[in-house]
């Protein structure tokens, strides 16, 4: 992402809001902020607590939250005062970034919530369910993946159904999820060329990531099965089943080819 407003920083004129000095806060707009972080990790953490501090009743100024792999973007009421707000934003970088480490995944990390206080995010305890989606496993690069792990294709499908996901951010098209999670022999880099057309409920993988495609379109990751979910309706609150912070689990329903 660019900076807004011409770099304007937060609480120095003319230059990004610096924080850690690898990460700066800066305004997006006029009702918003954008953290810029190292990784992904750090993403992770600081959207886990700043979700964690509006849900105890503080930064009741921020209406969204939208992380991506290095920003998180936060909207904010109209007026609100964006160098304040940055500077409690900013203790909680200092926070996250000091105790959580990159190579610690953010879902370890402890945030601290006012007692007696009930969450202000109907979608909380949401996202503390485990989304079980089930999967018939012969995608057509499955046996490329086994291929290029050296491991068999029902070790793939063992592996990948084994471990627990969590939604890190949304991206590239309405319902699509970036779950991180994925087991490190399964890590594979994308196609060379992407295919012009990847089917709707394609499971797939491309390095530390595994995705679900909410739609039929072109794409270039690495095809293990499909499942029947629907993962975006406009109708439904959140449209997405798939949000930030949500656990995910899948589950073989077809044996692999």
């Amino acid at each position: 992402m660019t900076t807004a407003d011409g770099g304007r920083g937060v609480g120095t004129p003319g230059r990004a809001g610096d924080v850690t000095g690898a990460e700066r806060i800066v305004p997006f707009g006029d009702d918003a902020l954008l953290v810029e972080l190292r990784d992904l990790d750090a993403v992770r953490a600081l959207d886990d607590a700043v979700r964690a501090a509006r849900e105890g009743g503080a930064l009741t100024e921020v209406v969204d939250q939208v992380p991506a792999a290095r920003t998180l973007l936060l909207r904010v009421a109209a007026h609100t005062d964006l160098a304040t707000l940055a500077a409690d934003v900013g203790s909680l970088v200092r926070t996250t970034t000091t105790t959580t480490p990159a190579s610690t995944p953010a879902s370890t990390t402890a945030v601290t919530v006012p007692r007696g206080r009930a969450p202000r995010d109907p979608d909380a305890a949401d996202r503390l369910e485990v989304v079980r989606l089930d999967v018939v496993y012969d995608g057509e690069d499955l046996a490329e993946v086994a291929a290029l792990t050296g491991l068999t294709p029902e070790e793939v499908v063992r592996r990948h159904t084994a471990a627990t996901y969590t939604v890190a951010f949304g991206g590239f098209m309405p319902g699509f999820a970036y779950l991180v999670g994925l087991d490190p022999a399964l890590r594979v880099p994308r196609r060379d060329s992407p295919r012009p057309r990847v089917p709707a409920g394609a499971v797939a993988v491309a390095d530390e990531f595994t995705a679900v495609y909410p739609t039929a379109t072109p794409g270039g990751w690495r095809l293990l099965g499909r499942c029947d979910a629907v993962l975006f309706d406009v109708a439904r609150t959140p449209p997405a089943l798939l949000v930030p912070g949500r656990r995910v689990r899948f589950v073989a329903a077809g044996r692999a080819r």
